[in-house]
């Protein structure tokens, strides 16, 4: 908390200057391996995941394209980003994030929450509760069957969506603040690694979201991307977006 507080103290005369969001996500992602998706007029979008997606949204409305409907977090940054840039292309943008969720509750509720919304980008952030709830003691799961389950989840999704382009994103936790301490390590790799493992078997775009945070702690303490080691800040929800976003052409 004073290293928090003396960073704050000295962003107040200018050192957040030196906080370039473009920089980090130019050193943390993959050069020339990764495609792009390619968009198209009327996609429809559609954001996936726990807390961290969820981002406070109003679950009442069953909407697109407002900030009630995305939240306060990375897909209505992104979002946002996407309807301002590709406005002749009437994109339609969804948020299902659901607070709290491991994969089997996303499997749970796939029909209304993604199936029925028949999207054309599907983006899935998911896997920190699947291990944090387990430290915690209100969950007997393991990687693999996180893996089973992520699995099972995509091949329900591939064969309703023959021509979904699917977004895997990495799970990810800043070590040392707050919630994330030694007990997730080096369980939490494997989680990660899974993720990405998944991402390969399907074809699907890999955000590499743990390199991006490793590498905004060059420029800032843990604390100021975001504020238990698993939800981001502001800031750290604007690094997410941007991320996020070179998977998009």
């Amino acid at each position: 908390m004073d290293n928090r507080r003396s960073f704050l103290k000295k962003a107040t005369f200018g050192t957040l200057a030196a906080v370039s969001i473009p920089q980090i996500i130019s050193a943390s992602m993959p050069k020339g391996s990764e495609k792009k998706i390619q968009l198209s007029k009327d996609h429809v979008i559609l954001f996936q995941g726990d807390s961290i997606t969820d981002s406070g949204r109003n679950k009442e409305d069953n909407g697109f394209n407002t900030s009630q409907i995305l939240g306060s977090g990375y897909p209505m940054l992104a979002g946002a980003a996407l309807l301002k840039k590709y406005a002749q292309l009437n994109l339609k943008i969804y948020n299902r994030g659901i607070s709290g969720n491991k994969v089997f509750q996303l499997a749970e509720r796939w029909d209304k929450d993604c199936l029925d919304i028949k999207p054309d980008i599907l983006s899935i952030l998911i896997g920190v509760n699947d291990i944090w709830h387990k430290l915690d003691g209100h969950y007997d799961g393991t990687v693999e069957i996180y893996r089973r389950d992520f699995t099972t989840l995509l091949e329900r999704t591939q064969a309703a969506l023959p021509d979904v382009k699917l977004i895997i994103c990495e799970p990810f936790a800043v070590k040392g603040v707050r919630a994330v301490d030694d007990k997730w390590y080096p369980e939490f790799y494997d989680y990660q690694g899974t993720a990405r493992e998944v991402a390969v078997k399907f074809g699907a775009l890999f955000i590499p979201f743990q390199r991006v945070f490793d590498e905004a702690q060059k420029k800032a303490p843990g604390a100021y991307w975001t504020g238990d080691g698993v939800h981001p800040s502001l800031a750290g929800a604007q690094l997410m977006a941007e991320a996020w976003l070179e998977a998009i052409k």
